[in-house]
């Protein structure tokens, strides 16, 4: 961490001072991430303990992904009114409340309740961090490493998620709380110790009064709740994108951003100004960020079911398999921060996308038996995916993949951030995360669409045999299931594969910024954007 400063002169002092308030940012970073995904593996368990039926657990995951995904403009332009360092300790406090309120929750409204605070902390401090890089370090190598780091939590986090939840869950009761309950409650002394360190290791950014645009925030934070809400609702099988409510939230959604677009256009200090969306290279960032997390969290989803329902590995085994990941994208994001600043972030992010490209097809070649035959020899205990090595057909894409998105993440957050004014680095930043939030929910809500299609036949013709074969219509409609899951899976990594291209394409096309200028400072008007 002591590298971190860029002048060969400058005093130690400063540069252990850079390195606390990078693992400060970082942490925080994480901590937002990868509770996302952490809860995941617990929900059995929570459902059990509180009395939640299985419709509304996925709430517990759901209402974070809306408070998160809505909330993320406001909160950035929050910090850019009154003080990133401020907003950033406001939301990480928010966070560490909600996380001790969810750990000791005793009922089902009071975890939602929580899961919903959690958002809200989240929304704040997610963009109030990353905007607090810009402000903490010194453009050029020490800002890129800096950035690099941030990357790395930000991909590493889902990862890390399922491996801390599937072994905090399956830990014996400590101090007579259940396993699941330490999936929230290791939030607690992490938010509120970064929360009071940050005055001591990050200075405050320049506040910019100006009124909040309530109009602006009560339409465009409503707008974003209902697609992601739509989006969300349209990947579940049990709706899809035909169902009444999912309609009514993606149209809700839609005109209510409408209305947040001619808003924004009319108020004197709008919520989230044009002009940030002016730069060809900001914008591209943007849509790139949007379209590769998508087909990322996708991944995450569709192989983690896959190493668990079709191979055969407790919930603890799969979230190690996703250990390299974690590895994968340090190594990614450490070479892309070396690299940008001798090579244009063209380079570095068009080939990130290729690799996660080729990554994603190489999981659409997965194989298992799925015959009627084949479900039927399974036995007690058996698995169609048995035969799958994880080594020779899983471990390469991952690898593969995790790499390819450290290059992705690191030159594009870059970009994305790089010579915006300074009384936009807060909103920027959250436009940024907004996107990464609003392109998972999407994403996922697409491949699922897919993955339904694709698998729905073969589940309909297998059910049918098994029920022929004596096999009861319960039993033949699980055992269907799983013999579909492969299909609609892998036909959801090859549309994912589609959508990196697609990304990647816009890479190469329009991310026209040079390295030299990433290493400079000051006001976008006289910045080459291509």
């Amino acid at each position: 961490m002591t590298d971190l400063a860029t002048p060969e002169a400058q005093p130690s002092e400063k540069k252990l001072h850079l390195g606390w308030a990078l693992v400060l940012i970082s942490m925080a970073q994480l901590m937002v991430v990868l509770d996302a995904s952490i809860a995941n593996i617990a929900l059995p368990f929570i459902g059990n303990d509180l009395n939640i039926d299985d419709a509304n657990l996925t709430w517990i995951v759901t209402g974070y992904a809306l408070a998160f995904g809505g909330l993320l403009l406001l909160g950035g332009r929050l910090g850019d009114l009154y003080g990133r360092r401020r907003i950033f300790m406001v939301g990480l406090t928010i966070f560490a409340v909600a996380s001790l309120l969810g750990g000791f929750a005793q009922n089902e409204a009071m975890l939602l309740a929580s899961r919903g605070l959690q958002g809200l902390g989240a929304a704040l401090a997610s963009p109030a961090a990353l905007a607090l890089i810009t402000t903490t370090f010194p453009a050029g190598p020490a800002r890129n490493r800096a950035f690099a780091v941030y990357a790395a939590m930000s991909g590493a986090g889902a990862a890390v998620g399922l491996i801390l939840g599937g072994w905090l869950t399956g830990l014996d009761p400590i101090l007579d709380l259940e396993g699941w309950r330490w999936t929230f409650l290791i939030n607690v002394p992490i938010g509120l110790v970064a929360a009071y360190l940050a005055p001591r290791f990050l200075n405050e950014s320049e506040s910019h009064p100006g009124e909040l645009d309530v109009p602006g925030a009560i339409t465009g934070t409503l707008g974003l709740l209902g697609l992601v809400y739509g989006f969300t609702r349209a990947g579940e099988e049990a709706h899809g994108w035909g169902d009444p409510w999912t309609i009514a939230s993606l149209a809700a959604g839609a005109a209510l951003l409408a209305a947040f677009a001619v808003v924004e256009s009319r108020v004197e200090h709008p919520l989230l100004p044009v002009r940030v969306f002016a730069n060809r290279t900001r914008a591209t960032s943007f849509l790139v960020m949007m379209v590769v997390p998508a087909a990322m969290f996708a991944m995450f989803y569709f192989l983690s079911l896959f190493i668990q329902l079709v191979v055969g590995y407790s919930p603890l085994h799969t979230g190690f398999a996703f250990l390299p990941f974690s590895i994968g994208i340090v190594i990614g994001a450490g070479i892309s921060s070396n690299l940008v600043n001798r090579i244009d972030p063209r380079f570095i992010a068009g080939t990130g996308t290729l690799m996660a490209a080729v990554a994603l097809f190489g999981f659409s070649r997965l194989e298992v038996p799925t015959g009627a035959a084949d479900l039927l020899a399974l036995g007690s205990g058996g698995h169609l995916g048995a035969d799958v090595n994880y080594w020779t057909s899983v471990f390469p894409f991952i690898i593969l993949m995790a790499v390819g998105m450290g290059a992705v993440f690191v030159p594009l957050t870059l970009t994305a951030v790089h010579h915006l004014r300074p009384e936009d680095s807060g909103i920027g930043s959250g436009v940024l995360n907004t996107m990464q939030q609003v392109g998972g929910a999407l994403g996922l809500a697409i491949l699922s669409t897919v993955a339904l299609h694709f698998a729905d036949g073969t589940k309909t013709d297998l059910a049918r045999d098994l029920v022929a074969q004596g096999v009861p219509v319960e039993d033949a409609g699980a055992l269907a299931f799983l013999g579909s899951f492969t299909e609609g899976a892998t036909a959801a990594f090859l549309v994912g594969a589609a959508l990196v291209a697609i990304g990647s394409i816009a890479v190469w096309a329009f991310l026209n910024v040079k390295h030299e200028e990433l290493a400079t400072d000051g006001p976008e008007g006289g910045v080459h954007v291509g």
